[in-house]
């Protein structure tokens, strides 16, 4: 590794470790993700997984399923930024749970080009459909 490398490596695990703190917002009690996007070395929006605003903080029902209404986190913040004067065009994701196929379409026509994330989720379609797509993946599981 050169030391631009090691450099962006120490980045990538700090904004890991911020996702991670972020997640720990989620009133989900299955899995809390948390989501940053970082652009020109700013944190331009944040998310984490969660029901829609105005609905009950209650991301399972009776059983123990996810609501089908509950947002990840990675599109909460892809959604905070659509509502801003900010562009993800060309912006790093940093996430704690590697995104689904359903987000991985949103990050692509976000403009999202770069992906960093820390544990993998069960369906890895996701990761793969990004990668076709151009989009640079890391996956760091030590954050140490």
């Amino acid at each position: 590794m050169n030391k631009n490398s090691d450099k962006q490596k120490q980045y990538d695990i700090a904004y890991l470790r911020m996702a991670k703190e972020w997640g720990k917002l989620s009133y989900c009690k299955r899995k809390h993700v948390g989501a940053l996007i970082v652009k020109d070395k700013m944190i331009i929006s944040d998310g984490y997984n969660g029901t829609p605003t105005g609905f009950e903080n209650v991301c399972e029902d009776e059983e123990g399923n996810t609501k089908w209404y509950v947002l990840h986190a990675e599109a909460n913040a892809i959604l905070k930024v659509a509502s801003s004067t900010q562009s993800c065009h060309g912006a790093t994701l940093y996430i704690t749970l590697s995104p689904c196929k359903q987000c991985s379409k949103l990050i692509h026509q976000a403009g999202i080009k770069r992906l960093v994330y820390n544990e993998e989720y069960k369906d890895n379609s996701g990761v793969k459909f990004l990668e076709k797509a151009g989009v640079s993946i890391s996956y760091i599981k030590d954050l140490e």
